[in-house]
């Protein structure tokens, strides 16, 4: 069988603007929207990372407070001041 050739692909023609941005083809209040939805995205994001940072705290605050003699005194050994 004989091979097929395939025909070298042309290079896409230039536009009659060559400097087109993506906000100028897009539109402005599309742009608006986009900046708006990407601010909220950010503000959702930080809002996670401050609640996972809160709940970390929890979660170390109760494990200090639910030690048990033993763990306290493996801790902190015989520092303490004497009372």
């Amino acid at each position: 069988m004989a091979k097929k050739r395939r025909q070298p692909t042309t290079s896409p023609k230039k536009t009659e603007q060559e400097g087109l941005t993506l906000s100028d083809a897009l539109g402005d209040d599309i742009l608006e929207k986009l900046k708006a939805a990407k601010k909220e995205l950010s503000v959702a994001e930080q809002e996670k990372e401050e609640k996972r940072q809160e709940q970390l705290r929890r979660e170390r605050k109760e494990r200090e407070k639910n030690k048990s003699f033993e763990e306290l005194l493996e801790e902190y050994g015989d520092v303490g001041s004497k009372y």
